[in-house]
């Protein structure tokens, strides 16, 4: 439980077909005690226990050191999909199985189906709050133990239903992207970090023309145009991050499309690679639509994607998601 209305309407939906129990995550929520009591408002509504797991310092291990360490090395990360797989169906499933539950429930808009003994994933019947991106380093072991009773419902519909149960309070109330993260924005909260790289360093054409300094590589991502500090006759963007000469490298629209990209840390939801010699769709950040491509494995853990037409700001850190139709089949991290 969140506190939201997903959450909540998970619980309601769980509560007629299953005896249920609430759980909630303390992380490094910048809002944590209202939050808190907040779910416990709604669980004593929903007349469930509820218990608190404590895991913020393994959040602080497995999705900060991640978040700011990708930042720092040059990348740019996704801490949903690491903590989805580390923290909330890692170690917060295994403390709600621990507690006796036989399965986890959540407000997630996904679906699971299992075929041949293998659980598959896919995506939300509501294309805008589609959620299967953010779990595609997720395991046969975890799936099996989730439910996702969201998965084949429309937001508004949520909306309409726990409204119909008494909750009228959740419009507008939609939770935070990046739980950790206040009003003070990535630059700040990395500045902040005790392993903080700000070195300043220069900014350079493509071509190694010397147009400016930086403040510091972590403040960049591929594809910015705003806040460089420099001045140009045509637009300039950041199209790279070159951490050996800690040097922003910016250049035209046109530099910042890719055919091919290099992925490693293949993961397959089923255990094993896809036929290679078909095409798939493939989302190369979760606001990406998906593409066309093929795929070229060197072995089961490393490989290229390539599309049928160039991609935009292809950005290494974020993971690339491979989808068969609406079956979520695995991720690469873009190199």
């Amino acid at each position: 439980m969140s506190g939201g209305v997903d959450s909540t309407a998970c619980a309601l939906l769980m509560r007629g077909q299953y005896e249920i129990q609430g759980f909630f995550m303390q992380l490094a929520q910048s809002n944590f005690d209202f939050q808190k009591e907040r779910v416990e408002h709604i669980a004593e509504k929903l007349q469930i226990r509820l218990t608190v797991i404590d895991l913020r310092h393994e959040f602080e291990q497995k999705v900060l050191d991640y978040f700011a360490g990708s930042y720092f090395d040059a990348l740019t990360p996704n801490p949903c999909v690491i903590c989805n797989k580390e923290i909330k169906f890692g170690l917060f499933l295994d403390a709600i199985l621990g507690a006796g539950m036989n399965s986890m429930a959540t407000g997630h808009y996904a679906r699971t189906v299992l075929k041949n003994h293998i659980y598959q994933l896919h995506t939300g019947r509501d294309p805008k709050k589609d959620q299967s991106y953010f779990l595609s380093r997720l395991s046969q072991k975890q799936l099996e133990k989730i439910q996702f009773p969201l998965g084949d419902k429309s937001k508004e519909s949520i909306y309409h239903f726990v409204e119909e149960n008494g909750f009228y309070d959740f419009r507008g109330q939609e939770s935070q992207d990046v739980c950790f993260m206040d009003n003070s924005g990535v630059g700040d909260f990395l500045r902040n970090r005790p392993d903080a790289v700000t070195t300043s360093g220069d900014i350079v054409t493509s071509s190694g023309t010397l147009l400016g300094k930086h403040k510091g590589l972590f403040r960049y991502t591929i594809g910015q145009r705003k806040g460089l500090g420099i001045s140009s006759e045509a637009p300039l963007y950041v199209i790279a991050l070159d951490l050996a000469n800690n040097a922003v490298v910016v250049g035209s629209n046109e530099e910042l499309f890719k055919k091919e990209i290099r992925v490693h840390n293949l993961h397959w939801l089923s255990g094993a690679p896809p036929d290679i010699s078909r095409e798939y769709k493939v989302r190369i950040r979760y606001s990406h639509r998906g593409s066309i491509a093929r795929l070229i494995l060197e072995n089961n853990s490393r490989g290229a994607i390539s599309f049928q037409e160039p991609q935009r700001a292809v950005t290494p850190g974020q993971f690339a998601v491979i989808y068969d139709d609406t079956e979520l089949l695995g991720s690469g991290v873009i190199e």
